[in-house]
């Protein structure tokens, strides 16, 4: 019973991930998630109390697993800048991925105070990945510069999530030159 209950959460989750990732916030409704994994609407209640709760549960479940490839892009760097280099990388590299496409879709939308912390605190450890590196380069506020930077990297996702005039590879490019040479400033 324990195990299936868990694999059907796992179904609701990937469920709302593609939902997100193809509609945005408003496709995420409980309808939506009961009629793409089989279930009664009424039966989406039982694991989920409201799109906050799946969205709170998405981000604990897929922030990490995006946060581990940044860092272990990260880890295969020897020198400070390369570690501030596949930082902003690896992060472009996920923006195609529905795991990424759902949590900027999350981001987008209004949540209650509850998950717009888990959100902020999960970004909060991305950013503090960088900060050694940034130390390590000799910048006098390593945590204000790796927001900065941070907003180099969230603005580069947004132009790609938009669909913009220029290719992916080009926003990647132009964001990892702009945060190399501010970083070395």
């Amino acid at each position: 019973m324990a195990e299936h209950r868990s694999m059907q959460r796992a179904a609701l989750l990937d469920a709302a991930r593609s939902l997100l990732s193809e509609g945005g916030t408003e496709a995420l409704t409980f309808p939506a998630l009961a009629e793409r994994t089989g279930l009664a609407r009424s039966s989406v209640y039982e694991y989920f109390r409201s799109r906050a709760a799946v969205v709170e549960e998405l981000c604990e479940v897929d922030f990490p697993v995006w946060a581990a490839d940044v860092s272990a892009a990260m880890e295969r760097e020897t020198t400070a800048e390369g570690k501030v280099e596949a930082y902003v990388r690896q992060q472009l590299a996920l923006v195609g991925d529905r795991r990424h496409r759902a949590v900027v879709a999350i981001s987008a939308s209004e949540l209650d105070a509850g998950a717009r912390e888990k959100i902020r605190a999960a970004h909060g450890g991305l950013v503090a990945m960088i900060v050694e590196a940034l130390a390590e380069m000799g910048h006098a506020e390593p945590r204000l510069a790796a927001m900065l930077l941070q907003g180099v990297v969230d603005a580069a996702v947004r132009r790609i999530e938009l669909g913009a005039a220029e290719e992916p590879s080009a926003i990647t490019e132009a964001a990892v030159s702009m945060v190399l040479r501010g970083v070395r400033g």
